[in-house]
């Protein structure tokens, strides 16, 4: 298998667009590509058919390669859940919480199961398009890195790097890059994509010149700046998508450690949903559903929800016949207590809930991973769709004697989930997912508009196929594929 690196001269450069790009642009050329990111930070995760863990950049990634989600895409996953650690997941699976002393040291631990993963992954597929993570010149973060410079030494692998030119200074992260790696490193980098460029290119031309005839290194593509490009997010909160007029409006709470906020996409993009993500310091106001989302750190975004004043808002906007909809993390947090007794999450041991609704939830080490198959209870139907659990916890109380999800079948044999409350205020749910599907997304906000929602015919598996397809085209006609092609067939510099 040949295998080819894209690295960024820093976080949100593009690379993992570029990689999803190229996928899907080489896929339709009819070769067996494969994406894969050794070691990705991030909350934003997908859970693949065999109940592992992988970030959600991968997923999305194998989607524009039209493969099957593996946990070998994205074999080392850390979840931040405070300001220096994270939970380390490895091929899919929760290992431990380590601070990020510990987890420098286990880099090396971790090296193996990066180099496992690539070595299956290349006895099935013919090319493999790996993503970096930050940058490569983070050089108090060199020593036994896995994830840059590290991999692609260890690898043999040739390297293109791509900078974004509309945070400017784009000539300068190049060079600099370039500057802070090692003459063997160096060697490696074969390319230059300039990413996000907006403008007469041909002002831009005497850079490009200079900056091949400088570094040795030909520029391999200059990529314009696509308006509304709307992928699956890694990180970065879209906080806005106002719109006139709205049918329904929906406030978020923007939770310190939110995770899986990309289950408010579909919101996001709905032209008759006005989406907003109540920020710090902000109060929740005038909203049709309010949502309090995941969370990495439960116990903590629970206390700061109540330091934002935030609990006494949603108590009202219930009184005032107003919807809360709590989706995992949330969800634990309507109820009475939840306790970390081994410390999952936080070192607090237990916590008092919001109290909205009568039930209680035990952290435990053992992490839910599934893809499920579910009737909505909503409205007194059944409607039929399909999500995802990630949550350690189990939940238990009077309240889910009214639950929310009838299941097909669960892995865990549990027959429902969730809560519906008897005034048909309040629901909860362990599901992520829940509005991807036009049925999942009508079934909600029919609950919340008591009805008047007529649906917009949304579907956002469509429009992610759209905007692969726009992606792929953009690269085909601004990027050099077939040199590209030739750059992956380089073993050695």
């Amino acid at each position: 298998m040949n295998t080819l690196m894209v690295q960024g001269t820093t976080s949100d450069a593009g690379k993992s667009t570029l990689v999803a790009g190229l996928c899907r642009a080489l896929q339709r050329r009819g070769i067996e590509v494969v994406p894969f990111k050794p070691q990705n930070m991030a909350l934003n995760s997908a859970v693949t058919p065999d109940g592992g863990e992988i970030g959600r950049a991968q997923a999305l990634q194998a989607m524009a390669a039209k493969v099957p989600l593996s946990t070998d895409l994205n074999p080392i996953l850390l979840k931040p859940n405070s300001d220096t650690g994270a939970q380390v997941i490895v091929h899919g699976r929760a290992l431990s919480n380590m601070e990020a002393g510990g987890y420098h040291d286990y880099k090396k631990v971790a090296m193996q199961a990066v180099l496992t993963s690539h070595h299956r992954l290349s006895e099935q597929y013919g090319l493999c398009v790996v993503e970096g993570a930050g940058s490569p010149a983070e050089i108090n973060l060199r020593e036994n890195d896995i994830a840059n410079m590290g991999f692609a030494c260890e690898v043999d692998c040739p390297v293109i790097i791509i900078a974004d030119i509309d945070k400017g200074g784009v000539f300068a992260h190049l060079v600099g890059t370039l500057a802070l790696l090692s003459d063997y490193e160096q060697s490696l980098v074969k390319g230059f994509v300039i990413n996000r460029f907006r403008g007469d290119i041909a002002l831009l031309q005497s850079g490009l010149d200079w900056l091949e005839q400088h570094t040795g290194k030909p520029v391999l593509g200059v990529l314009p700046y696509l308006h509304d490009l709307a992928l699956d997010a890694e990180d970065a909160v879209t906080i806005a998508n106002r719109m006139n007029n709205p049918e329904i409006k929906v406030a978020v709470l923007l939770l310190p450690h939110i995770s899986n906020h990309t289950d408010f996409d579909t919101l996001r993009l709905d032209p008759k949903v006005d989406l907003r993500y109540v920020r710090h310091t902000e109060t929740i106001g005038a909203a049709d559903l309010v949502i309090i989302p995941g969370s990495k750190n439960v116990l903590n975004d629970l206390a700061f929800l109540r330091a934002e004043g935030w609990d006494s808002e949603l108590r009202r906007h219930l009184r005032y016949g107003g919807k809360v909809l709590g989706i995992c993390g949330g969800y634990q947090m309507l109820g009475n207590t939840i306790c970390d007794p081994q410390q999952v999450e936080s070192t607090q041991g237990s916590i008092s809930g919001l109290a909205m609704a009568d039930f209680e939830t035990q952290l435990t080490t053992n992490k839910t991973l599934t893809q499920v198959q579910a009737s909505c209870l909503l409205n007194g139907q059944q409607t039929h769709l399909s999500g995802y659990e990630i949550h350690c916890g189990i939940t238990q109380g009077a309240a889910l004697a009214r639950p929310f999800l009838q299941f097909d079948a669960h892995p865990s044999g549990w027959q429902v989930d969730g809560f519906i409350s008897e005034d048909n205020l309040l629901a909860g749910t362990y599901l992520h997912g829940l509005f991807d599907s036009p049925e999942g997304l009508t079934s909600v906000l029919s609950w919340v508009s008591d009805g008047r929602y007529s649906g917009s015919g949304f579907n956002l598996a469509e429009h992610r196929e759209q905007q692969l397809e726009r992606l792929a085209d953009m690269c085909e006609t601004h990027l050099d594929i077939d040199k590209i092609l030739a750059i992956s067939e380089q073993r050695t510099a």
